[in-house]
This record gives C-alpha cells, structure tokens and sequence, in this order.
C-alpha cells in the first residue's frame, strides 16, 4: 500500500525547511507550493493514474512528488540545486517508484531517459516551473521531439494566457503558435501568490499540453515556417512584409517577399499577429518552393 502524501501543509513545509538550514537561491526561481487543493488538481489535470510514467521537473522538497507518486506508476523527478538532494531523499523515502535525478533538464537526454524508464513509451510530464526559464523548457519538450503524451506545468498566468491565445489578440505571439502547432493547450486552474511559499509578484495557472496526433498542422519546411513567425512578431506592429525584411534569419528579396504573400492569399499590408497557424504554414510552403 501506497505512503499517502504529507507535504502538502504550510506547516510540513516550513518544518523540511527549517530542519535543513535551506535557503531559497532566486537563480533557480524556486516558490513550493503549500496548497493540498492546488496539489490535488494539479494531479487530476495532468489525468495520472497506475499506468503512467511522470517526468517532473524541478520538484523542489519533493511536494508535488509526492502526490505524483501517490497516483503513478513511476516518477523521474529532475532536479537541478543539488542543495535539495538530501531533502529529497528524506521526504521522498516512503515512496520507491520515484527516481531523482540532480541534472539541469536543459542538458538532458530526455530520449535517453524516456527509452530507459519507459521503454520508449511516452510518458507525461508534470512541473512547477522557474517562470525566468518557462519558455527554454517548454521548447526543448516540444522541438526535440521527446515522446509525451501530455505536458501539465505550473506557470505565470500571462504565459499560459499566450500560449492559448487567438489571432488577432494582445496575447497572441510566437509562443502561442509553437504551442499550438505541436500540442493543445488548456488551462485548467488559475493558483493566487498565496499558495506559494516564497510568494511570488504574478498570479500562476496550470496548463495542460496535450501532443497533436493526427491533426497536426502541414507544412514541408517547418523550420522555415518557425523562422518566418519569429520575424513577424519582432516588430508586432509593423506589417509581415517589415518583419521579413528585417529579420537576420531570412535574405528574401523584396519582390520574393511580395510574391509569396500574394500567392499565400495574404493582403500585402497584414500583420503578422493576425495570421493562423495554417496561414503561416501556407506562406512557408510557398516559401519553400522559391
């Protein structure tokens, strides 16, 4: 039988605290979660049960490591202050299906470790992440093409706004696009500053990031495609035609430029902020085929 979880409570946390001196280092923007409800539906929303495989990163004291062990199958818990690791071995001794691993998860083989504890099986990844360094992670998840079922993070709730944000709107940008052509995003909770211990200044959210499948958008370059959508959101005011022109990753003439938006079906004075996916992906064929 399972070890029930019993790091949830302020108390209990403050308590692991204390016992090893430790001091928070803002390099690695750490803020524990001290709220059993948000622990609890965070859980519910990355959907774990027996059978899965979680990957968390960044699992501070071992809170949210606890709760994941509790409902999974197996838990690979990557955490990159070693000053943690010895707490880590105290709060997380009642549990013998998690691993830690003391690693920066951006100098990771993921597919390694995936073939290794899953047998290449995708697995779903749950993490509270440092919100300086939400955007490095995510995109090392999603470019590498690690095999995941679903990706479930705690982060700044304007970054979850972003990353499910529509054509057209404030929010609407590069990393709303690289989300959104790889995976589905859904927020499913918004977390207020005092479920956190340090505080942070920003309200948080979970989202989930479930992998497209068969609906995956089409394109046949889709580096260039990336290349084009971060030349059109360098100047998000400016026309689509500026942003290529300007853009160091790109040498298209003018008239190439004109061109292929006019062949894309595009308006020569559209923004770039009002394209879809689709249409980014039509313009980049086009592209290619210069």
């Amino acid at each position: 039988m399972k070890t029930r979880p019993w790091l949830g409570e302020p108390s209990r946390t403050i308590e692991i605290l204390q016992k090893y001196g430790f001091r928070f280092q803002k390099k690695y923007g750490q803020n524990f979660l001290i709220d059993t409800g948000v622990l609890d539906r965070i859980v519910r929303a990355a959907e774990i049960d027996e059978e899965d495989t979680v990957m968390e990163i960044g699992p501070g004291i071992g809170t949210l490591t606890q709760y994941l062990a509790y409902a999974a199958g197996k838990v690979c818990a990557v955490e990159i202050d070693r000053n943690l690791i010895p707490i880590l071995e105290d709060t997380l001794s009642g549990w013998d299906n998690v691993t830690v691993i003391n690693e920066d998860v951006l100098k990771l083989d993921i597919e390694k470790l995936v073939q290794e504890q899953n047998g290449g099986r995708p697995i779903k990844v749950v993490a509270n992440l440092p919100y300086y360094i939400t955007t490095p992670i995510l995109m090392e998840l999603l470019e590498k093409n690690i095999p995941f079922e679903s990706i479930t993070v705690m982060v700044q709730k304007e970054v979850a706004e972003r990353m499910q944000a529509e054509p057209g709107t404030k929010d609407y940008g590069a990393l709303s696009l690289a989300v959104q052509y790889y995976t589905v995003p859904e927020i499913m909770t918004i977390v207020p500053p005092n479920c956190f211990i340090p505080r942070p200044q920003v309200g948080s959210a979970v989202i989930r990031l479930t992998r497209r499948t068969d609906n995956k958008i089409a394109v046949k370059d889709e580096k260039l495609m990336f290349r084009l959508i971060r030349a059109s959101f360098l100047q998000r005011r400016k026309t689509l035609m500026n942003g290529l022109r300007n853009s160091q990753e790109l040498s298209y003439t003018k008239e190439q430029a004109e061109a292929a938006i006019a062949a894309a079906g595009l308006p020569a004075g559209v923004r770039g902020e009002k394209l879809s996916l689709e249409q980014f992906a039509a313009l980049a064929d086009v592209f290619s085929e210069m």
